[in-house]
């Protein structure tokens, strides 16, 4: 949305939610980021690749990453392969600087998942993870980890631990409330862990019905 139609409302939202993440650190900018949300299709990944595009408009060297190892998505949106990625690297297959593809977007590139692994939990916590963190700040200002469903795995917490803050996307249409507090609660219960606070999708524009005023239209 961000790219086809950058002066959209729900762009200019993103652009919103990108100075509102500013504001949440005024002593520093923000440089790495957990997006996550209670379950599947919420919006989540969507949020993850438009929040990224937004931080690279600005300037940024941004680096979006395919943590989903489970379902994911981010090769399908960039329409990029997905033969090596993430879980490559963490696998010791390949290093890090090999698996990064470039999105075709100005100071975005794009790690995808690469193979889907028996074990993408381990893999996040080990130090194969921390050693991918260290050397992906060294060339980029802001790393960006679109991740599973918080209430459906461990891997979003696992990142959310290492990352300097979460996101929580909620679909207004879908999500109950007991299932957003409930993912809240997973999320905050660890110490480490910062929610920066939550994205609501798919909220109709009450002021503008029938204008496609939602979130994901075609305008």
């Amino acid at each position: 949305m961000t790219i086809t139609h950058p002066k959209s409302r729900v762009s200019e939202q993103f652009r919103t939610l990108r100075t509102n993440i500013h504001f949440t650190s005024p002593d520093g900018d923000i440089r790495s980021l957990v997006v996550t949300s209670a379950s599947h299709s919420e919006g989540k990944s969507t949020t993850s690749s438009n929040l990224a595009i937004v931080f690279a408009q600005e300037g940024k060297r941004v680096l979006l990453i395919d943590a989903d190892m489970r379902k994911p998505t981010m090769h399908q949106t960039f329409k990029i392969p997905n033969t090596r990625g993430l879980s490559n690297v963490l696998a010791r297959q390949i290093a890090l600087k090999m698996a990064i593809q470039s999105s075709g977007i100005e100071n975005l590139d794009l790690l995808p998942c690469g193979s889907i692994p028996p074990n993408p939990a381990e893999l996040l916590s080990s130090p194969n993870m921390d050693f991918l963190f260290d050397h992906a700040l060294d060339t980029y200002d802001l790393l960006i980890f679109d991740t599973p469903p918080v209430l459906s795995v461990t891997d979003s917490v696992i990142l959310a631990n290492k990352c300097e803050g979460t996101i929580l996307v909620v679909n207004s249409g879908k999500t109950e409330r007991a299932q957003a507090l409930k993912a809240k609660e997973a999320i905050t219960a660890a110490a480490k862990i910062r929610l920066l606070g939550v994205v609501i999708n798919n909220v109709e524009n009450q002021q503008e019905m029938g204008d496609a005023a939602y979130y994901g239209a075609n305008e």
